[in-house]
C-alpha cells in the first residue's frame, strides 16, 4: 500500500512548476508506483493559457475548484470548465488550456503513467 499527504508531496520533487509559470502539478502517482497510471493534482494560475499536447498519453481531468477553459486545437471548440466538470483528453487532444480569474484546480489522471 502507497499512502501520500498532498501538502507534504509539494515540499518534495513531486511538485513540478512550468518554466512560464502557468501552472504547477504535485505528481502523487507516477509510474514507478507500478499501479498502470499516473495521478497528479494541479493547479491553473489565473490569467494563464498553456498549449498542452500529450502525443502518448489519454488523460481525464477533473476541476474540483476555480474555472477555466479548454480549447481544442483541431477545431477551435471551447469548453468552459467550472469545479464539478470531467473533460477527457481520448484522442491526444493537442489543446489549449486556460485559467480563468481565480483559477483552478484540477486532478489529472493519466495511461499510461507519467514518469
Amino acid at each position: 500500500m502507497i499512502v501520500r499527504n498532498l501538502d507534504e508531496a509539494r515540499k518534495t520533487d513531486r511538485l513540478v512548476t512550468a518554466e512560464n509559470g502557468n501552472w504547477d502539478s504535485t505528481r502523487l502517482v507516477l509510474a514507478n508506483d507500478n499501479a498502470g497510471f499516473s495521478f497528479h493534482i494541479t493547479r491553473i494560475f489565473p490569467g494563464t493559457e498553456t498549449h498542452i499536447h500529450y502525443k502518448n498519453h489519454y488523460e481525464a481531468v477533473f476541476c474540483y475548484e476555480g474555472e477555466g477553459e479548454v480549447e481544442t486545437l483541431a477545431d477551435g471548440k471551447i469548453w468552459p470548465i467550472k469545479a464539478g466538470d470531467i473533460y477527457l483528453l481520448d484522442q491526444h487532444d493537442e489543446h489549449l488550456l486556460r485559467g480563468k480569474e481565480k483559477g483552478m484546480t484540477v486532478a489529472c489522471v493519466f495511461t499510461p503513467p507519467i514518469t
